[in-house]
């Protein structure tokens, strides 16, 4: 992974991007995404089957970007889709 440089412009932008991908991931897997906050700095990821909800994170550090979510989780930005398996998982999504 690339360090992660830029303006504050653009860190945003980046984010907003990893938030992004990795909502059309989740709505891929029948899952409700909004964008929430101020930037629209975090997701929340919704099963319409068992009502339960995560919130997540797009956060840089000098190794690139991650997505991190309540209870522990944590995936590579670089890779969207593992993320959105992880996720459904979690919200007992079925597959």
């Amino acid at each position: 992974m690339a360090p992660v440089v830029g303006s504050q412009e653009e860190l945003v932008e980046a984010r907003r991007h990893h938030l992004a991908a990795l909502a059309y991931e989740l709505e891929a897997r029948s899952l409700a995404c909004r964008m929430l906050g101020a930037g629209e700095s975090v997701l929340r990821a919704a099963s319409p089957v068992t009502g339960r909800n995560v919130m997540i994170l797009a956060t840089a550090s000098a190794a690139g970007w991650s997505y991190l979510w309540s209870g522990g989780g944590m995936a590579d930005a670089a890779a969207p889709a593992i993320a959105a398996d992880q996720i459904a998982r979690l919200l007992g999504q079925p597959t």
